[in-house]
């Protein structure tokens, strides 16, 4: 009979490293969106270190040899490029934590995030008249809806398509979002613009109290694919060229900010698990909100003043 022999050499491959990472991610039972984007990140990355690089051969200048590829050949911008830097920097931890390399402090140059455009007051006037109820089809009506609800609450679209009839609550004036980003249940105060616009969608749509909420023209749950094709037709229709979820999300911040509300209550609207994050998130939109400090230049309208009394 043949002995089994220890096999002195156990060291993986680095994509072999990789797919440890993605089962490790499921394990911790991450979101199947974290995960594609760690698959999707994983791919690009192995366009520029080779899958059979064994493990125990990567250190800092890896990291450094990938941004500088990157950087040659790779025709990415900047948040691109830290985005995928960043994911190897996370895949190196890991193996790290698994005792596959010696441990090492890994630091990455951060790139300026470019600002979410957001709608402008122009665009939000078409997009939230009202439609002709006798001569538009559901499918138009419910973009009109939708468009209204995401202005009013800042919800992702992840949230949104998995909102059931029973998680408005008209009595208290709130919608229970139980399905978010980082897997904490959320309550948002419905104004009482959008608890009338809804109250009339549900008299239309009709279902049970577990139906979701927006669905497609058979009652069914809406996919992400679905959702942004009719908010595009709906957007082309009233002539607004530009189409963004998230563009939805980062208008109702400015907005918010604009007209004076209170920072930490956006943190707790946005589902932000910390003031940090909301403070980066309004960073991003401080290009776009010089635009409107103009609005509100006070050193103007007293110089206006001064020139009046001369």
């Amino acid at each position: 009979m043949k002995k089994i022999k220890m096999n002195i050499n156990n060291g993986i491959t680095f994509a072999e490293g990789c797919e440890e990472y993605i089962l490790n991610c499921k394990a911790r039972n991450l979101r199947d969106g974290t995960i594609k984007h760690y698959r999707d990140s994983i791919k690009q990355i192995l366009k520029y270190i080779d899958a059979d690089t064994p493990i125990e051969s990567m250190n800092k200048q890896i990291i450094e040899n990938f941004i500088i590829r990157l950087r040659e050949t790779g025709n990415v911008n900047d948040v691109s490029l830290y985005t995928y830097t960043r994911d190897l920097k996370t895949l190196m931890y890991f193996f790290m934590e698994q005792d596959y390399i010696p441990t090492f402090k890994i630091k990455l140059t951060k790139a300026d995030k470019q600002p979410t455009e957001t709608y402008s007051d122009a665009e939000l006037k078409k997009l939230l008249k009202k439609p002709d109820l006798k001569m538009c089809n559901f499918t138009e009506y419910k973009s009109w809806v939708i468009v209204n609800f995401l202005l009013s609450t800042g919800i992702r679209q992840h949230s949104l398509i998995n909102i059931r009839i029973k998680d408005v609550d008209f009595e208290n004036e709130v919608v229970y979002i139980n399905v978010t980003k980082n897997r904490k249940p959320l309550i948002v105060p419905l104004n009482k613009d959008i608890l009338k616009i809804l109250t009339e969608y549900l008299r239309y749509r009709g279902g049970e109290p577990e139906d979701f909420l927006f669905c497609n023209a058979y009652g069914k749950q809406l996919v992400k694919s679905t959702v942004y094709h009719s908010l595009f037709e709906y957007n082309k229709s009233r002539g607004v060229e530009q189409t963004g979820m998230h563009r939805f999300r980062h208008t109702f911040a400015k907005k918010w900010v604009l007209m004076g509300g209170n920072v930490v209550t956006l943190q707790k609207m946005l589902g932000h698990s910390s003031l940090a994050i909301t403070q980066n998130y309004l960073n991003m939109l401080t290009c776009d909100l010089k635009k409107d400090v103009e609005q509100f230049n006070i050193l103007r309208e007293f110089k206006n003043e001064a020139i009046k009394m001369k």
